[in-house]
């Protein structure tokens, strides 16, 4: 039973770490949320359904759609070590009371989740996001992080990663986005299925003038040496 168990666990742990330690270095093809998608687009029978998703590297990448996605998702995201502790306590606390549900999601988790895992909130899915987290921020630079982020996160119905949103709503790639472009973009990430770029709510113009603000507070595309930094930090 003991050597059962024993390579279980090793299997367990090449299946995850080898892929991981893959992706510092190669984009990834696709993800367990675009493969989602596609699966329920396909068995509910979406024959129109189009999945968007195009690789582009840092370099061709906006820095304001990367100092945006801070803004809004993870102003801490430089300085943790893929937890933010405390505002993991504000929201259980905030759980606690019966409210409506507030997540603590730092851009590390929601990479493991994105890449590796499907939606739900049960105990084990949330010990998964946490190995892969924890995975994540060990094998990967905090740059490399939101590279991946900013390729992978959803922006709109089928449209995953900055490239394809940037083309889908604006008609320009990614790297030619403004300040308020990728504001909005950033805007729509707690829900990119209900809130859209394309068509603002009030609410995702008012949270995209809020975002704006805070990419300013954090010194707008100055705060990104912070994220360059940790490259030479982690091969030292």
């Amino acid at each position: 039973m003991r050597t059962i168990l024993r390579k279980l666990i090793l299997a367990f742990l090449a299946l995850t770490i080898i892929p991981v330690a893959l992706l510092r270095w190669i984009p990834p093809p696709t993800s367990a949320f675009m493969l989602r998608a596609q699966f329920l687009a396909l068995t509910s029978g979406k024959p129109g359904f189009q999945l968007r998703y195009r690789w582009v590297p840092w370099q061709d990448i906006s820095p304001y759609a990367k100092i945006a996605v801070i803004a809004a998702e993870d102003q801490l995201f430089d300085r943790h070590y893929g937890f933010d502790l405390n505002a993991i306590i504000q929201a259980w606390k905030h759980n606690q009371q019966g409210n409506r549900i507030r997540g603590a999601s730092t851009i590390s988790q929601q990479v493991a989740k994105n890449l590796f895992l499907y939606p739900g909130r049960s105990y084990f899915r949330k010990a998964l996001e946490a190995y892969f987290t924890a995975l994540i921020e060990l094998m990967w630079t905090k740059r490399r992080i939101l590279e991946v982020y900013l390729n992978v996160a959803q922006f709109g119905e089928g449209i995953y990663g900055v490239s394809a949103a940037s083309e889908a709503f604006f008609a320009k790639p990614a790297s030619k986005l403004n300040p308020n472009e990728a504001a909005l973009l950033a805007a729509v990430l707690p829900n990119p299925v209900r809130l859209r770029a394309d068509k603002p709510s009030a609410y995702v113009m008012h949270r995209r003038l809020w975002i704006l603000k805070q990419m300013k507070q954090l010194g707008g595309s100055n705060y990104l040496r912070n994220v360059d930094s940790q490259i030479q930090a982690k091969a030292d």
